[in-house]
């Protein structure tokens, strides 16, 4: 069949590469230059199964009020006159019962063990580099509420098959030397040594390159103004190049992998996805004392920050911030981050040439994405994945390949749609049709 993956971000690309090793014929739409250059630019790094814990759970509502009037705060909902906030906030409070927090967790898990074994699969047919780190993640905590609050989320995901070892700070520390530093700061942590981190942004460009040269089709500067239905199905896409030329994309199937922006297209052919922005921020800073920089790949649980050694930089990436789709960096929110980094590794920086990034991640209430099919008959979602895009890349890719084919996935999760496998047929059309 032809099928037409609509965005370029790690989502897209992993879709069109499983497509395209299923005998499909591909082409990538994106409105960027290139391959990766939205929310999967600069994001923290990791690869992590261990990072299940949903934003939705019983704890959280008090958190947020807490945090409600602070400018820094790990989690800030800036209320707006916005129905889809509202509506959004709505189902987020309705996830935090221990009962879909649980339901929640185990789906998780479930996509998120799939999708590293994917990747390491992909990465050992093809050799793809990407400044991989493979020594796994180390979730420390400095609060002993929160080490408390974590035993019972870790014991889940130990149900679920996630090898997670609660470690005392003193094995927090002989796993990575530089929280030396921290030791008077730390109550314990947890490891899950089979967990990853690497740059998503290179790993998204070079797997790009490997799909164009197995014969995907890349149309880049190109933005989707419409799209023209018959019935119950998606005949073909408008599209805009960067000469403002408009042209049609007719295809035989359809994979929606806009990220934040799904909503909005969703909504175009009829149906809702409870889809907000989280806007992200990161910081990258360049190494300037090894023997005080951390190498394993380390996540802060109450602040809400990960950290990622990218070669010779130092990524640190968190907080979420849902107030729409504004993407102006906040000086506010990045110097909190390079303030708790210092706090942490007093040694490792001096806060100088510190690049700033933000990226509005496509949030769910529960956390778990869309993947499957959708109330249009020839439309498949693969969206959705707020903080853990780059983590279910591979195995959302290889899921929603699956599925456009007519197979049920090999993953046990709870998949849009999926009643049964669809079959569709190839209607032949051509690649294009200019109007």
């Amino acid at each position: 069949m032809k099928v037409t993956v609509l965005g370029a971000g790690v989502t897209g690309i992993a879709s069109a590469w499983f497509l395209r090793q299923a005998g499909h014929d591909v082409t990538v739409i994106d409105r960027q230059p290139g391959a990766g250059l939205e929310t999967s630019f600069a994001n923290g790094g990791q690869v992590s199964v261990s990072h299940a814990e949903p934003w939705a759970n019983p704890g959280a509502p008090l958190k947020v009020l807490k945090w409600l009037m602070r400018e820094d705060a790990p989690l800030l909902f800036r209320l707006r006159p916005d129905l889809n906030q509202w509506l959004w906030g709505l189902d987020f409070l309705r996830q935090c019962t221990p009962g879909r927090t649980r339901h929640n967790i185990k789906q998780m898990v479930n996509l998120g063990l799939y999708s590293r074994a994917t990747l390491q699969q992909l990465r050992a047919a093809t050799g793809i580099d990407y400044l991989q780190k493979t020594e796994g993640i180390l979730h420390f905590y400095t609060s002993e509420k929160e080490y408390a609050d974590a035993q019972a989320p870790a014991a889940l995901m130990r149900e679920y098959g996630c090898e997670l070892d609660m470690k005392t700070p003193d094995e927090c520390v002989a796993i990575e030397p530089a929280l030396a530093a921290s030791r008077g700061q730390l109550v314990g942590g947890s490891m899950t040594s089979s967990d990853e981190s690497g740059d998503a942004h290179q790993f998204t460009a070079r797997l790009a390159a490997l799909c164009a040269s197995a014969g995907v089709e890349f149309l880049y500067n190109t933005r989707i103004v419409g799209a023209r239905r018959e019935g119950d199905a998606l005949l073909s896409v408008q599209i805009a190049n960067a000469d403002g030329m408009v042209s049609e994309v007719p295809s035989d199937a359809y994979v929606m992998c806009l990220g934040a922006y799904s909503t909005q297209w969703a909504r175009l052919l009829g149906q809702t996805l409870r889809i907000y922005p989280a806007k992200g921020y990161s910081v990258t800073l360049p190494v300037i004392n090894e023997a005080a920089s951390f190498n394993v790949s380390l996540t802060d649980d109450e602040y809400k920050l990960v950290f990622s050694r990218l070669g010779n930089r130092l990524r640190i990436a968190g907080t979420a911030e849902l107030g729409g789709y504004n993407t102006d960096l906040n000086l506010v929110r990045c110097e909190a981050i390079v303030r708790r980094v210092r706090q942490l590794f007093p040694d490792m920086t001096d806060g100088k040439n510190a690049q700033y990034w933000t990226g509005l991640r496509p949030a769910t209430p529960s956390n778990v994405p869309y993947i499957g099919a959708s109330n249009t008959r020839n439309l498949f979602l693969n969206t959705g994945h707020g903080t853990l895009g780059w983590t279910h890349a591979c195995g959302s890719g290889a899921a929603i390949a699956d599925i456009v084919s007519g197979r049920v996935p090999e993953v046990d999760f709870a998949f849009t749609g999926l009643a049964q496998p669809r079959r569709l047929v190839s209607l032949g059309r051509p690649a294009a049709v200019r109007t």
